[in-house]
């Protein structure tokens, strides 16, 4: 299996959308089920992204996006979100994805702060995001609804290695 990690191209579409037709993958995102390629698409088309995809031989079977701030004293902020396909979970794709973004964010970006919600029953991301240094900052109750019920979610940052206090 020789993945590499690339910026998203119109052609990864597919894949992506492929990705997110998965319940496993959208219960733990902010998205509902049955989103279309027409909404994913969109998803993916905002300027304020940087989606990098993990590719295996022409599929993107994950990926990783910055989601750049554009206020003047939020620029040094960035959220991110991953996903993979189903069938590469605890294969180590998020692991590549997220060393690339981190890498991306630290060392051509300028980005100081990178942050995330995740759901708080979501122990393999959760374990992922502590091994790249996030750290959890809060827990916001009953803040997303999920498989019928609603659920927490943990708020988790990560502050660049550069970054003195």
């Amino acid at each position: 299996m020789a993945i590499t990690i690339r910026h998203m191209e119109e052609k990864d579409m597919d894949g992506l959308c492929d990705i997110y037709s998965f319940s496993t993958v959208l219960e733990n995102t902010s998205q509902f089920m049955h989103l279309g390629s027409k909404r994913v698409q969109a998803i993916f088309a905002s300027p304020e992204l940087i989606t990098l995809v993990a590719d295996l031989d022409g599929r993107a079977v994950g990926h990783v996006t910055l989601v750049t701030r554009t206020k003047p004293k939020e620029k040094h902020i960035a959220g991110i979100v991953i996903a993979v396909h189903p069938e590469f979970h605890g294969k180590g794709v998020g692991s590549m994805l997220m060393a690339e973004a981190i890498d991306l964010s630290d060392n051509w970006l300028n980005i100081l702060r990178l942050e995330l919600d995740v759901n708080t029953d979501n122990a393999p991301a959760i374990a992922l995001h502590r091994k790249f240094g996030f750290s959890l900052e809060g827990e916001k109750k009953l803040a997303t609804f999920k498989s019928g019920n609603y659920a927490d979610l943990y708020m988790m940052a990560r502050l660049a290695s550069w970054h003195k206090v």
